[in-house]
């Protein structure tokens, strides 16, 4: 019964920056991994970012460098902090979830948000 919402999208010009918010409701188990996907048109969608719950980082070598993810737990939120941003970056990001619970793998996606990179 997790949902996920995501918000901080808009209209940035190329090198600028933008944060992307994942707000979780419902009680998400320890044993997970967070991420960002985005998916632009015409295209496949694709892992930007993840963060499991053991701290481990993976990133798409395009935003190597360039986006880091975090997770606030006491607001059960996940970010996306975007800086040098590129006109490639534009897509609809959507927020996941992935969480084990006694051998059982649950998968949540938020709607999604829109990151439009002008140059």
């Amino acid at each position: 019964q997790v949902q996920l919402v995501e918000s901080g999208g808009g209209l940035v010009q190329a090198g600028g920056s933008l944060r992307l918010s994942c707000a979780a409701s419902g009680n998400i188990f320890s044993d997970n991994v967070m991420g960002w996907y985005r998916q632009a048109p015409g295209r496949q969608r694709e892992l930007v970012a993840a963060l499991t719950s053991g701290g481990t980082t993976n990133y798409a070598d395009s935003v190597k460098g360039r986006f880091t993810i975090s997770r606030d737990n006491a607001k059960n939120t996940v970010y996306l902090q975007m800086n040098s941003l590129k006109p490639e970056d534009t897509a609809v990001y959507y927020c996941n979830v992935v969480e084990m619970v006694a051998g059982y793998r649950s998968n949540y996606w938020g709607k999604g948000t829109l990151v439009t990179v002008s140059s």
